[in-house]
């Protein structure tokens, strides 16, 4: 019997943070092996040509890239391009979809007459803008500890440097923050999109799940920025396991993980059977809660306490003929569509929907927001598309938790695009089914995806996109201070994906914090 291969470190699983670490240990001289079930590595940061016969590659999965660190990128040597969008968000008036605010990164003057000539007044206006103000500079201090040991609240506080907005965010439900800074109920919608994206909850909600969700959106880069990844997500994890080959990590794709041992091994399906391969640490990219089921040890505990994680959003990828006319004409669609398009995304709107969700209906008029990445970069369209109209839109529904969908997904998927397209067209000056290109096969180029979808397709539980419920990126015990986020119990085990307490599917960060824990005590 042949003896067990042997490396350093093992990463169960390929994903965009899984390949981070693997670069990071195998660049300090480490012997790593990744272990990746399905046949190519990525996870959701992937781009696929979704439609047959149609040469456009779409971020399945993922959105947009406002977390990766710039450190990160210079560390490995990524070949990562980014386009910045001057328009930041288009958001239709509710009632009166014929009016809307386009907020303008470059010209702050013309958004402003906007917002008043939608009837904003001056306080609201006022406020809005210095909250803004000030989160920026609270994220601009605090951005940078994401990469480093955890830091104390005490400490994350003091450097933040600003009492009233840190208790704002921390120690009370946000929307005691929008409503004393933001009276408005369409700005106060427009930054309460941030809190709810991917997490079921009301801006009033008192475990502050919605002020962490919050947080991670408006903290990155220092800046809150959400960038167009040239060449789409896909493009972005390519050059990471590029950069993991260079290193010399060893890829195994086609590889499934049957268990675990916390204690230095990993059970593989092999060609001619199980395969045990061992190492001297082990870092998980895959949801704690997968991480469970694989774990074999004696003294084994679940990582993940949680029995009802869920995640709450529809994905809804398009390919169209072209843009659709917007009721505003005020507006240029190509600037209302390169940002974030949020539509009855009022604070009022997404309250009424959180309550129809939790009461276990879809939402009658879904809060949903969309952009269109090919107004930023047409290099994902094959040179037929890209030269003609074609634009894809990638469209994220708020509140479709994951229960709506349990006992009949296909159903319910079915019900739930229906009514996700009403809301779009309400403010549309055409319906968006009429702009929907067909396939090779005459069928319509949109692609649904449900939490119970992503749950089958990624292992993601319950389709949470953040692997478990979002946590503050600082210590919260004492013991935590100036670890790294992503230990375990077992000493030789990390999470490095989502999971981990500074997680981000797409940002890198976890990978990378839980190559500085494996670092530091080898």
């Amino acid at each position: 019997m042949a003896a067990p291969r042997e490396y350093d470190d093992i990463v169960v699983g390929g994903g965009h943070n899984g390949l981070v670490a693997a670069a990071y240990l195998a660049r300090a001289g480490r012997r790593v092996l990744v272990l990746e079930k399905r046949d190519h590595v990525g996870g959701a940061a992937v781009s696929t040509q979704a439609f047959a016969g149609i040469p456009a590659h779409l971020s399945r999965y993922a959105y947009l890239v406002s977390l990766i660190p710039q450190t990160i990128i210079d560390d490995l040597g990524l070949e990562v391009r980014l386009a910045r969008r001057r328009y930041s968000s288009y958001t239709p008036l509710p009632g009166d979809p014929a009016r809307g605010l386009l907020i303008d990164r470059d010209d702050p003057a013309a958004t402003a007459r906007g917002a008043a000539q939608l009837g904003v007044d001056a306080a609201s206006w006022a406020g809005w803008t210095d909250m803004y103000e000030r989160i920026a500079s609270v994220a601009r201090r605090v951005w940078p500890t994401m990469v480093e040991p955890l830091r104390s609240v005490s400490d994350v506080r003091a450097l933040a440097d600003d009492d009233e907005v840190w208790d704002a965010l921390t120690t009370r439900p946000l929307g005691d923050m929008l409503r004393r800074f933001v009276a408005d109920d369409l700005l106060a919608g427009i930054a309460a999109t941030d809190a709810l994206i991917g997490t079921f909850a009301s801006v009033d909600d008192t475990s502050l799940i919605q002020n962490i969700c919050f947080l991670y959106h408006v903290i990155g880069g220092g800046t809150g920025d959400w960038d167009v990844p040239i060449g789409g997500m896909g493009a972005v994890t390519r050059s990471i396991a590029q950069a993991a080959t260079r290193a010399g990590v060893t890829i195994s794709t086609d590889t499934e993980v049957l268990a675990v041992d916390p204690y230095g091994s990993v059970l593989v399906a092999g060609s001619s059977g199980p395969e045990a391969i061992r190492a001297q640490s082990i870092l998980a990219g895959c949801a704690p809660a997968v991480l469970d089921r694989l774990l074999v040890a004696a003294d084994a505990q679940p990582l993940e306490r949680s029995h009802a994680i869920q995640g709450a959003q529809l994905k809804v990828n398009m390919v169209l003929t072209r843009l659709p006319r917007l009721r505003d004409r005020t507006v240029d669609p190509a600037a209302a569509f390169a940002g974030t398009f949020h539509i009855n995304e009022s604070l009022e709107q997404m309250e009424r929907a959180h309550r129809q969700a939790a009461g276990g209906a879809i939402p009658d008029l879904p809060p949903c927001e969309i952009y269109c990445h090919t107004l930023s970069d047409r290099s994902i369209l094959g040179p037929s598309l890209a030269d003609s109209t074609a634009q894809t839109l990638t469209l994220f529904g708020l509140h479709m938790p994951a229960d709506l969908f349990r006992l009949d997904n296909a159903g319910a998927r079915r019900r739930a695009l229906d009514a996700t397209l009403r809301s779009l067209n309400s403010v549309l000056d055409e319906p968006i089914e009429s702009l929907v290109m067909t396939d090779a096969h005459g069928a319509p180029c949109i692609e649904v995806r449900t939490p119970v979808d992503l749950e089958v397709d990624l292992d993601l539980p319950g389709g949470n996109i953040f692997h478990r419920p979002l946590r503050w990126p600082w210590a919260q015990t004492a013991a935590d201070v100036g670890t790294w986020g992503v230990e375990t119990r077992y000493p030789d085990l990390m999470i490095c994906g989502a999971g981990a307490r500074r997680g981000g599917g797409v940002s890198g960060i976890p990978g990378h914090n839980a190559a500085q824990a494996v670092l530091a005590r080898a």
